[in-house]
């Protein structure tokens, strides 16, 4: 089992040369850890096809902020971006991103599909906003309006092992932010493999109990937790459904994958790769895990700010140890756009540990139309979604039409 903890930039994403590159460096990293006698997964990290909006703009990294490269991406994509607004009913940010998914989602799987195959990994991919497909006479059909995010899982040999959604999402991914749509409980389902019956819980879904319990009652042994951390990590957190309960985030972190795999009835292990750096005005910190049951990992050891405890077979250190007021300092310091020598100055790392998998009890779940598509786009038996009709004299029409709108979204 090995856990990425990359940095990313802005840069990473404008040309799909520098996005396959990125990916890549991190398989490369993980290469003296693969076991040759053995499988292996490779679990990345969240959101790490979020950024491809700024695939073929690298103009728009120059303005400093995400909101402000999206508000001058939306303008200069205005025939794709409008005709998607008008016709799905969706954002401007929400139309942004749709209005580039075919190209993003293909170039984010293939890549991906390549990766698996070179390396003879099994891939937990990250996640990425992709839209709801279903094949319609050898053709990707998407859903109007529907971008969820999604981690994809893939065997050695690049085939597509299944789809999952994110169900809770963090205000930064909800209306106020890039506008996802969240995914459905119900649909929730664990893929039995020979690196452990895996469910995946993206991120804050790893710290919901409807979340873990459903995982849980289908037989989830390996649970996957792929995360972003938007926060450098010594800040305070405080998040729905109880934002008034603020502690160190660490502490609060101690409330996914650790004690999934602590305290859980058939999860026994559990794996949280965490991105890293600033990407324009955003901070991404944490450290990455690999946990398991108390027998299984003794050795006392733990997140900064939080008290050592045994269940962590691989801990990534954070940037230092110190008293707490220090590392507050620290995590401030390395935040974008604190102008401080720190700034941006990440720990990266790759993380390793060998489990002792129980016999899988779990059966493949059937496809779904969505899980249909995507291996038909893998495995190059789809087509492209067909173009939209010729919009741009609405475009053209619409310019002042759309000011007014991404004014109205902003303010809300």
């Amino acid at each position: 089992m090995i856990a990425a903890q990359p940095q990313w930039s802005a840069s990473d994403f404008v040309s799909a040369d520098a996005f396959r590159a990125w990916m890549r460096a991190q398989l490369d990293g993980a290469r003296p850890l693969i076991a040759p006698d053995r499988p292996t997964l490779v679990v990345l990290t969240e959101l790490n096809g979020l950024p491809l909006v700024l695939r073929g703009a690298g103009w728009a990294t120059r303005l400093g902020t995400f909101e402000r490269a999206a508000a001058a991406l939306f303008l200069a994509r205005l025939p794709r971006t409008l005709p998607t607004l008008l016709r799905e009913r969706v954002s401007p940010i929400r139309a942004l991103q749709l209005a580039g998914t075919d190209a993003n989602t293909a170039l984010y799987l293939h890549t991906c599909r390549e990766l698996a195959r070179e390396y003879g990994v099994y891939l937990c991919c990250g996640s990425a906003p992709m839209p709801r497909y279903r094949l319609v006479g050898g053709r990707l059909r998407r859903a109007p309006g529907v971008l969820t995010n999604q981690t994809v899982l893939l065997g050695p040999a690049g085939d597509l092992i299944g789809v999952t959604d994110k169900v809770h999402l963090t205000p930064g991914e909800e209306g106020g932010g890039v506008d996802l749509c969240p995914g459905d409980l119900g649909e929730l389902r664990v893929f039995p493999t020979p690196v452990g019956d895996l469910g995946v819980a993206i991120s804050l879904d790893a710290f919901r109990a409807d979340v873990i319990g459903r995982l849980e009652a289908l037989g989830c042994t390996v649970l996957l937790q792929p995360d972003a951390n938007s926060q450098h990590w010594t800040d305070l957190e405080g998040l729905p459904p109880d934002p008034a309960h603020v502690r160190d985030l660490p502490v609060a972190w101690l409330e996914s994958s650790w004690t999934a795999s602590t305290s859980g009835r058939s999860v026994r292990y559990a794996v949280n790769p965490m991105v890293v750096g600033n990407l324009l005005d955003l901070t991404f910190d944490g450290q990455s895990a690999v946990t398991g049951r108390a027998e299984d990992a003794p050795e006392p050891r733990s997140y900064v700010l939080t008290e050592p405890r045994p269940g962590f077979l691989a801990l990534a250190p954070w940037v230092m140890q110190g008293p707490p007021d220090d590392l507050r300092r620290a995590g401030l310091a390395r935040a974008a756009g604190s102008g401080h020598p720190l700034e941006n100055s990440y720990h990266t790392d790759m993380l390793a540990a060998d489990l002792n998998l129980p016999p899988s009890r779990v059966s493949a779940p059937p496809r779904t139309p969505h899980e249909d598509a995507l291996d038909a786009l893998l495995r190059g038996g789809a087509k492209a979604a067909a173009p939209a009709p010729g919009w741009g004299a609405v475009a053209l029409a619409g310019l002042l039409a759309a000011g007014v709108l991404w004014a109205r979204w902003r303010r809300r």
